[in-house]
């Protein structure tokens, strides 16, 4: 690359606000290119759209959707990915269902549920299909499973 080239380019880049190498030069207009001295006769060429500046490449997220997609088929669970004693894990289960069983049973004693809801959702906390209290509430609200008033 000639000097004047470089220099311009380096101007470019000033102007543009990127790096060198994101400057994209009319390979057509290097006759013109080479011509151009000051900053202002880059501006114009800048203008005219035979000097501009190159998009950002960006980093692909695939490879996170798909950890994300294999995580919520239920891979990525064994014995390398666990953290904590398997007694805490299982006692962090036990108070969670728990805790989703004795709400289950008060909205079915408000009646605000039916028995065949009840049982419905007894046995998807027992699949393990709600992360909390809060999850089983917008369940409900959602499929519109509340009785009417």
């Amino acid at each position: 690359m000639p000097l004047t080239l470089r220099t311009v380019r380096r101007l470019a880049a000033d102007i543009l606000g990127v790096g060198e190498n994101r400057v994209w030069i009319d390979p057509e207009q290097l006759d013109r290119v080479a011509e151009a001295m000051t900053r202002e006769d880059v501006k114009i060429l800048i203008r005219e759209g035979i000097i501009k500046a190159k998009p950002v490449k960006g980093i692909s997220r695939g490879r996170i959707r798909e950890k994300r997609l294999q995580k919520r088929r239920g891979r990525r669970k064994g014995p390398g990915s666990r953290k904590g004693s398997t007694i805490s894990r299982k006692r962090m289960w036990i108070i969670k269902v728990r805790a989703q069983r004795k709400f289950l049973k008060l909205l079915r004693k408000r009646r605000i549920i039916s028995r065949s809801v009840y049982r419905k959702l007894y046995m998807m906390v027992k699949g393990g299909a709600f992360t909390s209290i809060a999850h089983i509430k917008t369940y409900i609200r959602e499929h519109d499973l509340a009785r009417r008033r």
